[in-house]
């Protein structure tokens, strides 16, 4: 008990919520790259759920949207590398 009460108070406490904003981000573009790289590879013929993907990239470009408002410069380069990484994963499928 006394390790989980030491963690939050020293490791979480430092923690800011920009940062947490950031790895938010990169974690919801995380979600539909294992089934994609499967399905590139061939080893699964099983594409994400379109409404899945949807809200996905609906709660990313609000991010976005916030980032350039903000000018906040590490998530408006993060979430952008990850709509190119997510676009070429998704045309290597495509064009498969």
């Amino acid at each position: 008990m006394e390790a989980i009460r030491n963690f939050v108070t020293q490791s979480l406490a430092k923690l800011s919520a920009d940062t947490l904003g950031w790895m938010a981000a990169i974690a919801l573009h995380a979600v539909t790259v294992p089934s994609l790289v499967a399905l590139v590879t061939g080893l699964s013929d099983k594409t994400p759920s379109l409404d899945v993907v949807g809200l996905l990239y609906i709660g990313l470009v609000l991010l976005f949207l916030r980032a350039v408002v903000l000018k906040d410069i590490l998530n408006i380069i993060t979430i952008g590398t990850g709509f190119v990484m997510q676009a070429t994963l998704m045309a290597l499928v495509l064009f498969k």
